[in-house]
């Protein structure tokens, strides 16, 4: 349970960094949306992304794990549907706030990997 809250905390500090690093992503809101919106990643990248990646295995292994990246935006463009506060402008914008929210997710993950 403690892995999952320091995920949501993660998801949400990614989408902190994606809002201030790439200029598409337009975030309204304050601390309250970004854990909102945090809890949402990581309830889909825990329940939905595993049965993306199980249905796309063969893209996966044909795209040497690039559509994973395809995957993660997806869930990332349904975030943004879900809510009024977050708007993604474009696809460019889109795959930019993926590679963001991946980087931070790693950094965090291995910190977390540290700790535990």
């Amino acid at each position: 349970m403690m892995v999952f809250i320091l995920r949501i905390l993660g998801n949400s500090v990614a989408l902190y960094a994606a809002a201030w690093f790439v200029a598409g992503l337009s975030f309204g809101g304050g601390i309250k949306e970004y854990l909102i919106a945090g809890f949402i990643l990581g309830l889909l990248n825990t329940i939905v992304r595993p049965i993306l990646k199980l249905i796309s295995t063969p893209i996966i292994i044909l795209t040497f794990g690039l559509f994973t990246i395809v995957i993660n935006a997806l869930l990332l463009w349904l975030v943004d549907y879900i809510f009024d506060f977050i708007l993604i402008s474009d696809i460019v914008a889109l795959v930019w706030v993926t590679i963001v929210v991946g980087i931070v997710n790693i950094i965090i993950s291995a910190i977390i990997k540290i700790f535990d």
